[in-house]
């Protein structure tokens, strides 16, 4: 799970941008930071529970409190084997 939080001046930049349309792309790379640092958490997580892959892989978002949100990234920890 990651939690992240915008900073006033990325909210600021945001809000600038929805004025002009089309993509935010403050907000993007936001998301897709929280998005990697989420998929990396868990893929740390099954590692250090002796899993060699993790498959059905989900995302979840919920928006905590206001300009506050939480990212969860889970799947089913694996172990393959080689035959």
């Amino acid at each position: 799970m990651t939690v992240r939080s915008r900073s006033v001046f990325g909210t600021l930049g945001a809000s600038l941008q929805t004025i002009m349309g089309g993509n935010i792309s403050l907000l993007t790379e936001l998301c897709e930071k929280t998005r990697a640092e989420a998929f990396s958490l868990m893929l740390q997580h099954a590692q250090e529970l002796g899993a060699t892959a993790v498959v059905a892989i989900h995302y979840d978002a919920t928006e905590v409190m206001s300009g506050v949100t939480e990212v969860l990234c889970y799947g089913t920890a694996v172990v393959t084997t080689q035959s």
